[in-house]
């Protein structure tokens, strides 16, 4: 039986350190396969931009400012997400035998992954079919619609991923709202008082009560298991490690020329 490593960060984080931990076990990964998992919070609201999305385009920075909300950049692609109150999953590999060669392959198979944990949560999740073409090419944020094999409940997006490879590793990590605030995100992405309708739903609406963390990543990971048959052993971070994490933190993640380099 094949092992992975399991990360489950007890405490909510920066959103600049959540994404050099990250970054961080993308780059740990060794030739030989391996696959770290982790599970995590944002410990203020958080807007994390794509990789190629131009900050201006899809952001209101005056309204963050004037909320409080953090702004991160991530690594993968994809589209705006607001973390808040949820939990996010991450995924680093360099398995593939178990995630295949290609982008498509990964990213269903760990849907397929994270549905039966949804199922042992006692949810109906359902793939999606392929977004509307106004999604795929617009600057609606990420959970204004399903995309392609994200998750679904009752017609309504759950789960939302990004992914970023290299040769044969992958990182890919993605948001999964216990507790979702539509009107929040709307005013963050620029969609504001817009008709426009936000197709999410989260854990507590979906299971009509209150569900916390640890619950739900108990349920999570126990599809993991289940899916894809390996065991699991915990991580833990070295203090070469941490210094390497807070490196990443402060000169890239905190970095303004990371965030925002179409204003540089």
């Amino acid at each position: 039986m094949k092992e992975w490593f399991l990360l489950i960060d007890p405490i909510p984080l920066k959103g600049s350190l959540n994404m050099a931990v990250d970054e961080h076990l993308f780059h740990s990964l060794p030739d030989e396969p391996c696959t770290f998992l982790r599970f995590y919070q944002w410990a203020r609201p958080t807007a994390s931009l794509g990789y190629s999305q131009k900050a201006e385009n899809v952001l209101d920075r005056e309204f963050c400012r004037a909320k409080g909300i953090d702004i991160v950049r991530r690594m993968t692609g994809g589209k705006l997400v607001l973390h808040h109150q949820e939990i996010t999953y991450s995924i680093a590999s360099s398995d593939l035998e178990l995630f295949t060669t290609t982008l498509g392959g990964s990213y269903k198979r760990i849907s397929q992954a994270l549905m039966k944990g949804l199922e042992k949560m006692g949810l109906r999740p359902s793939p999606a079919d392929m977004a509307p073409s106004f999604y795929a090419r617009g600057n609606f944020p990420c959970f204004s619609h399903p995309a392609q094999d994200e998750i679904e409940v009752a017609g309504k997006k759950i789960i939302g991923s990004a992914q970023k490879r290299a040769g044969k590793k992958f990182l890919q990590h993605g948001s999964i709202p216990l507790r979702h605030d539509s009107a929040l995100l709307k005013s963050v992405s620029l969609l504001g008082t817009s008709p426009d309708e936000i197709r999410m739903t989260s854990l507590s609406l979906a299971l009509g009560r209150d569900v916390d963390f640890h619950w739900a990543v108990n349920h999570l990971v126990a599809g993991f298991l289940d899916f894809f048959g390996v065991g699991l052993k915990p991580l833990t971070f070295t203090r070469a490690d941490w210094d390497k994490i807070h490196g990443l933190q402060k000169n890239k993640y905190e970095s303004k020329a990371w965030i925002f380099p179409d204003k540089n």
